[in-house]
């Protein structure tokens, strides 16, 4: 039909996920094994082009992290303008993603949600184990002696902190480097373009890797999705309802039903779009016009935020390596779960505040404990889903850091937030 609407790629990843499910029971449940179906299409075809998405999602993470972090940490870099308030911002920022991504493993770990799945049954051979390190060594080899060797290595840590440097010595230089920070800003916007490229695969990609699969696990994978779902679910509204309020309450003293009320909307447009960006007009206005909050102020934090705050991404990234670490029966331990607070939030300055790039960046926080990359094909096509949700919690964390803020600045306007018919306009 020429009038008919085209289908998003949320609905096609949906349907690319249903119709995997389909295809992988049957196979498992009343296709007898065979060599034409365990070789040439659960080991043959199933495998080839589900593997080569991952491969395709693998090859964008180390130049889209670099030259997002890169332009980031550029924008970081012209807070002196604002003074103390935005390294106050920044901290707050950065201070909410960690408790975000220690909430989110702490529900995990209560759920249990890869508990029954045992994926290592199927891509036994493929799982690698880190070495245990100390502490000291940890610290020390967050530091790149051959960024080059790092980027090729994939060593993502490393790679985060030469990218943070180099952004902030951009902006310090100002004019002098005005050619590599323009260059910089043109990569990040091919990556960019290239995620959005290799995404558009993803329905294929998904159909493959959950045929795959449920092939070979049949109805058993059912529970574990829904408790992973489940646990990424609970955590986003945790923080969301839960500690967002708290520290509102205690930093400002204002009524966190209040803010709810007025903020709703924000939250349903940022819902319905999965892009923290589109989501950042409405967002100042929202601020200015019923929470009373400075424009000035909120024109800086809200961009800031959609940049370094990514606190529902953050959450998925933290259920899923518990999800993926017990499916695979790997043992983290302390230092694992701290090593995956520490990528999941320095990796969040960088993550760009459009639709699934979360996923590209995730194989970054799996490799940095371990964990085997292809666990992400299992919950790719649910993650679409829970991606809304995400979007929700990032621009809510930004406005109550930005209200904070602004009412520790004295740039907010009590009587404004206070004003309940404007809840309602």
């Amino acid at each position: 039909m020429k009038n008919g609407k085209k289908l998003g790629l949320t609905t096609k990843i949906f349907i690319g996920l249903l119709s995997g499910m389909v295809v992988g029971i049957i196979m498992n449940l009343f296709v007898p094994s065979s060599y034409v179906r365990d070789t040439v299409l659960v080991d043959g075809i199933f495998q080839v082009v589900g593997s080569g998405f991952i491969r395709l999602m693998k090859m964008l993470v180390v130049p889209l992290v670099f030259c997002s972090l890169v332009c980031g940490a550029s924008a970081i870099g012209d807070t002196k303008a604002i003074g103390k308030v935005g390294g106050r911002t920044i901290v707050f920022y950065l201070a909410t993603t960690a408790l975000a991504v220690s909430v989110a493993i702490s529900v995990a770990s209560l759920i249990r949600p890869g508990i029954g799945l045992k994926l290592d049954d199927i891509e036994a051979g493929n799982v690698a184990v880190a070495d245990k390190t100390s502490v000291a060594d940890t610290l020390l080899n967050i530091i790149p002696e051959n960024p080059f060797q790092s980027m090729a290595n994939g060593i993502m840590l490393q790679v985060i902190v030469f990218a943070l440097i180099v952004g902030i010595l951009l902006a310090k230089m100002g004019e002098r480097a005005e050619l590599i920070s323009n260059f910089m800003n043109q990569c990040n916007d091919l990556m960019m373009e290239m995620t959005g490229f290799v995404m558009s695969f993803a329905p294929i990609g998904v159909f493959f890797l959950i045929a795959k699969t449920f092939s070979n696990l049949g109805f058993d994978a059912f529970l574990p999705l829904l408790k992973y779902m489940g646990s990424v679910v609970l955590a986003l509204f945790v923080q969301c309802f839960v500690m967002y309020m708290i520290l509102l309450v205690l930093f400002t003293g204002l009524n966190p039903i209040k803010f709810i009320k007025k903020f709703f909307p924000v939250m349903v447009f940022a819902f319905s779009t999965s892009t923290s960006n589109a989501t950042i007009p409405l967002n100042i206005e929202t601020l200015e016009e019923k929470m009373g909050v400075s424009r000035r102020l909120s024109s800086f934090t809200i961009p800031l935020g959609a940049t370094i705050n990514m606190d529902g991404t953050s959450i998925m990234q933290g259920v899923a390596v518990v999800f993926a670490a017990q499916a695979y029966g790997i043992h983290l331990g302390m230092t694992g779960y701290l090593t995956v607070i520490a990528t999941a939030t320095l990796a969040s300055v960088g993550t760009a505040g459009i639709p699934s790039v979360g996923l590209v960046t995730l194989s970054m926080v799996f490799t940095s404990v371990g964990l085997p990359v292809e666990a992400i094909g299992l919950i790719m096509g649910i993650d679409r889903i829970l991606d809304m949700l995400r979007t929700a919690v990032n621009v809510t964390g930004d406005a109550v850091c930005t209200t904070i803020v602004a009412h520790q600045n004295g740039s907010m306007d009590r009587d404004t937030f206070n004003d309940v018919a404007k809840a309602t306009e």
